[in-house]
């Protein structure tokens, strides 16, 4: 069965799927410079990151960030499941800026100047988590069961 996007969900999916979705093809096609200084911040931030290859690792960020932005585009992926990854993805953007040093005030979480550009990356994982919590309304079947078309009237069989 298709499930159609509740209208609320489209505005977020719409902005936050072509951003990340953009950022991936940027990246995917970046030179050794540009590598070596996005896997650099992030293995700043995650240690773990350093043993990959530069190169490797901005080509596998970008391949997330594209599949990030493709799903958060599709319809047909799962609201609260788009809101998943983005929430995963986002919380990991936010991380980098909690990590870093120098992109917070001192002793606050609030962004130096340095710090905007990662600071604002919060907003995506407010839609994220927004995305996550939709309603998963399911409909409860008639009473009857016996037919689906009279679910909001009287049913002239069993008369509810």
């Amino acid at each position: 069965m298709l499930k159609v996007l509740e209208p609320r969900d489209i505005a977020p999916r719409l902005t936050t799927g072509a951003f990340i979705l953009n950022s991936g093809l940027t990246k995917w096609g970046a030179d050794r410079q540009t590598a070596e200084s996005v896997h650099g911040m992030a293995s700043t931030a995650y240690p773990f990151l350093a043993k990959l290859p530069p190169e490797r690792f901005t080509r596998l960020l970008a391949a997330s960030e594209i599949a990030i932005g493709g799903a958060l585009l599709a319809p047909l992926v799962p609201t609260r499941l788009a809101g998943l990854a983005l929430t995963g993805f986002a919380g990991g953007l936010v991380g980098l800026y909690l990590r870093l040093p120098g992109m917070r005030e001192p002793g606050s979480l609030r962004p130096t100047q340095n710090g905007i550009p990662l600071a604002k990356d919060v907003w995506m994982l407010g839609t994220g988590l927004g995305l996550l919590c939709a309603s998963s309304r399911k409909r409860t079947p008639h009473p009857c069961r016996h037919t689906r078309r009279h679910r909001h009237h009287t049913c002239p069989r069993c008369r509810h």
